[in-house]
């Protein structure tokens, strides 16, 4: 299992009076090469996502619009990250169980990946995720 950690990216903020504007460039931004985007949104209160971990993929979590916690364990300890800016983003490496909590109400949720879909990325059990997180 990858040993890296997460940790906050700042994305370039152009300010501009008429509103401002951020953007990511290919790997210029995120850690990886970014070959997949997907987004969250109407999160019913009190909900949350993820549950998981990865083996290989890697991710950049972004608060768009909107408000929401990012849970990370990494196997020895959890550690909660609070997203609220848009030109902020939490990059999350492959061995990390995620849990998105907390979402406030229209928030929407950005997530660029490392990879494709893929179910045999997953690590669903928890039990199961401590266990490879404990034998690296």
């Amino acid at each position: 299992m990858n040993k890296e950690t997460c940790r906050i990216i700042s994305l370039p903020k152009i300010v501009d009076p008429r509103g401002n504007l951020t953007f990511i460039e290919g790997d210029a931004h995120a850690p990886f090469e970014i070959r997949r985007t997907y987004w969250i949104y109407d999160v019913p209160g009190g909900e949350k996502r993820g549950g998981h971990a990865y083996r290989t993929n890697h991710e950049l979590i972004i608060a768009v619009s909107g408000s929401f916690d990012v849970v990370i364990d990494d196997g020895a300890a959890r550690r909660t990250h609070s997203l609220n800016r848009s030109y902020y983003g939490l990059y999350v490496p492959p061995g990390h169980w995620r849990e998105l909590v907390n979402f406030s109400t229209n928030a929407l949720c950005l997530v660029l990946a490392s990879g494709e879909y893929d179910e045999a990325d997953y690590i669903r059990n928890y039990e199961s995720f401590h266990t490879l997180r404990a034998g690296t």
